[in-house]
């Protein structure tokens, strides 16, 4: 029997992004399951605050190059690579000079959402994907953290309808307190729409506020991993009435792990290796 192969998608990782709660969660959770026998890998947005030259990032030559159309206009997909020695990790990085080298995080200087972030999350999302198939590496379940990786779902559906790579793919949402506060671009569902989005696609995502983007992220979720006593009661609630397995906080960190990987036992199933 095999441990699987787990795809983490997250926007934000200690040590390359500045420290919070959902960095470190997506630091120490991904060591936890490749300490435990599982083959990892680690995908997250290059923001320009992630120090290219401190943190030693290469361009992964194989993996870029490729173009991606979002509404109708081709923007370049690079993948750059660093790692965390301490954990015998690499990081890949999403990279787009228009909408990450040259641009800081989420918010702007006044803390109000990027205009584009309707545009950037569904690169992100795609670009994390067409990575992955490009490394020829089909991971047994994707676990994305953070509202910045919601699309990873829609596109996970959007790709099979084309090429079956990730057939049978699970997926788990990683909740945290990451919750913002407006809506991002009101002409996400016309993007999505333009990249083959679906009527239900576009009922799910019609609410552009945090709440309807991570309501959206639950219910193509096989499974939820509550990794806060911060997330808002009423995500967690929606999950549970929705019959979604759910792991719930628990303040010790190792217990929450075990509880998070043995979700990702039940939700991959039996793992036959040759």
């Amino acid at each position: 029997m095999g441990k699987g192969r787990i795809l983490f998608v997250s926007q934000e990782i200690t040590p390359f992004t500045p420290d919070s709660e959902t960095a470190r969660w997506c630091r120490q959770f991904p060591i936890f399951a490749q300490d435990g026998g599982r083959e990892i890998r680690i995908f997250m947005p290059r923001f320009s605050y992630v120090n290219e030259r401190k943190n030693q990032l290469h361009e992964v030559i194989r993996l870029s190059g490729m173009n991606l159309i979002l509404n109708n206009c081709d923007h370049q997909l690079i993948i750059k690579v660093g790692s965390i020695p301490s954990a015998r990790i690499q990081v890949y990085f999403i990279d787009n000079d228009e909408y990450f080298t040259n641009r800081g995080g989420l918010f702007d200087e006044n803390g109000q959402l990027e205009p584009d972030n309707d545009e950037r999350l569904l690169f992100f999302g795609r670009g994390t994907l067409e990575a992955v198939r490009k490394l020829a590496w089909q991971p047994h379940l994707i676990n994305f953290t953070g509202w910045f990786s919601c699309m990873v779902p829609f596109y996970l559906r959007r790709i099979n309808k084309e090429n079956a790579f990730f057939n049978g793919t699970k997926t788990v949402v990683t909740l945290t307190a990451d919750r913002f506060e407006g809506s991002i671009n009101s002409q996400l569902e016309h993007k999505m729409k333009v990249d083959g989005a679906t009527a239900k696609d576009i009922r799910l995502y019609s609410q552009t506020d945090y709440m309807g983007l991570m309501k959206a992220a639950v219910t193509f979720a096989n499974g939820v991993i509550v990794a806060s006593p911060d997330v808002d009661p009423e995500l967690v609630a929606f999950a549970h009435e929705n019959k979604r397995h759910v792991v719930d906080y628990c303040e010790d960190p190792k217990e929450l792990f075990g509880k998070a990987n043995k979700l990702f036992d039940n939700i991959i199933g039996p793992i036959v290796t040759n």
